[in-house]
């Protein structure tokens, strides 16, 4: 369980005021309002990066363990946004090794076992670059989930991918936090995106 409590944030010509958001496991939490509200620097905020231009003060756990003072390394949460930030520089094989926490005897059976599940097995060489928006997708959110976070945040992941692609690039991420069992937050401004609730920021902005 994902839970935020007794939130502020103050920015430069508003403020934020949010009593209490909680997201359970394998469910998705969806934010949305108006460009320049603050949903994704409620994201960050989560993630654990400082962010010295917006006051914050509030309370952050993650199954039950407070993380509210702890520095980004220690949290365990993971972000995927619309860009796929995978290493250009890496093959996929390599970006996915980089993120596995879990050491096993064979890394190359792990790595095929994941391209595999998501339908790219001949893909473990190719750069970021050779792969199609989905693809990139596809792989963001491995990679993301080769980390072992106990819970995830994704900022606007499909607003990059035309109309079909979006919907099953959308789907397969839902089905692999469904699976991983993990809390997840979502910031978009299509409400097509959401898979469950969503939170309007705009209900608790203050000039």
């Amino acid at each position: 369980m994902l839970e935020i409590n007794h939130l502020t944030m103050v920015f430069k010509h508003h403020q934020l005021v949010i009593p209490k958001l909680s997201v359970a496991p394998g469910q998705v939490l969806t934010l949305t309002g108006a460009s320049g509200i603050g949903k994704s620097s409620l994201l960050q905020w989560v993630l654990g990066v400082p962010q010295p231009n917006v006051a914050i003060a509030g309370e952050l756990s993650l199954n039950g363990v407070d993380l509210t003072q702890r520095p980004i390394e220690q949290r365990n949460i993971g972000l995927v946004t619309q860009q796929a930030d995978l290493f250009p520089h890496m093959t996929v094989q390599q970006n996915l090794l980089f993120a596995r926490t879990a050491q096993s005897a064979d890394r190359q059976a792990w790595v095929a076992e994941q391209l595999n599940s998501v339908g790219l097995s001949e893909y473990g060489d190719a750069y970021p670059a050779e792969l199609s928006g989905g693809q990139r997708a596809r792989i963001a959110l491995l990679r993301s989930l080769a980390a072992s976070p106990k819970s995830i945040l994704l900022d606007e992941p499909f607003s990059a991918l035309d109309v079909k692609l979006r919907t099953s690039v959308r789907e397969f991420t839902w089905s692999k936090l469904a699976d991983a069992q993990m809390p997840a937050m979502l910031v978009t401004h299509d409400p097509a995106d959401a898979p469950g609730e969503v939170v309007n920021l705009e209900h608790y902005y203050y000039d």
